[in-house]
């Protein structure tokens, strides 16, 4: 990260940092900014949510890169989320029970489908608003590669539901999370693409078609 920041310094070009997760690296990127470096970054919801003690409690389906750091790293996340942090990544690695049960389990976890409702808990604790979570989700990573807006394009959600995460209900073709029995606020009902219902919770089996995906080019100019 210091090397990172060293190059932004001496270039003056942007440099994004993925998967933030340690408070050391957290600090350095927001003193960094406060010089005026543009310097941007993103957390996951596993560094936000676990920690090394689910690391050893989960074995190889808690192991990712970077690994689970300890509580202290997590709780400097949090305390640099509402100004420091840019957005919120999934890192989604959907690999399979079987190749983390193999003699050289990859690392990685799924994240994509938990990490709208977990952070819908957070906002239900108060640990973030919801202005602040479309922010970090949804504004910010449009400014930060430099992305078109896409018309027709949201998210609807029920803030009130509440339910326990399980395997079996989720449609990543994995299977399984580092999430499962976590108990969450916050039910994605609807994902509309470009007008095109790509998720409806009244028809969980109605999904994109394959091919709908488009490639959303940055502004090299940015």
């Amino acid at each position: 990260v210091a090397v990172g920041i060293g190059l932004a310094a001496a270039y003056h070009r942007p440099v994004h940092f993925c998967h933030i997760s340690r408070r050391d690296e957290i600090e350095l990127i927001a003193s960094a900014k406060q010089a005026g470096l543009p310097v941007t970054c993103e957390v996951t919801p596993h560094h936000l949510f676990l920690t090394e003690a689910d690391a050893h409690r989960l074995g190889p389906l808690g192991d990712m890169r970077p690994r689970l750091a300890r509580q202290d790293d997590q709780d400097a996340l949090w305390q640099h989320l509402a100004n420091t942090v840019d957005c919120i990544a999934t890192d989604h690695a959907p690999h399979t029970l079987a190749e983390k049960a193999s003699d050289n389990p990859p690392p990685g976890v799924a994240g994509l489908e938990t990490s709208l409702p977990l952070m819908l808990t957070a906002v239900r604790q108060g640990r973030l608003t919801m202005a602040r979570l479309v922010e970090l989700m949804a504004v910010n990573p449009r400014r930060v590669f430099g992305l078109p807006d896409q018309a027709d394009t949201f998210v609807e959600i029920d803030p009130d539901a509440r339910y326990e995460i399980a395997n079996h209900a989720l449609h990543t073709k994995c299977g399984w999370t580092p999430f499962a029995g976590m108990q969450v606020w916050g039910r994605v009902q609807r994902v509309v693409l470009r007008g095109a219902v790509a998720y409806d919770s009244d028809d969980p089996d109605r999904m994109a078609q394959p091919g709908s995906g488009r490639l959303v080019p940055g502004n090299d100019g940015r």
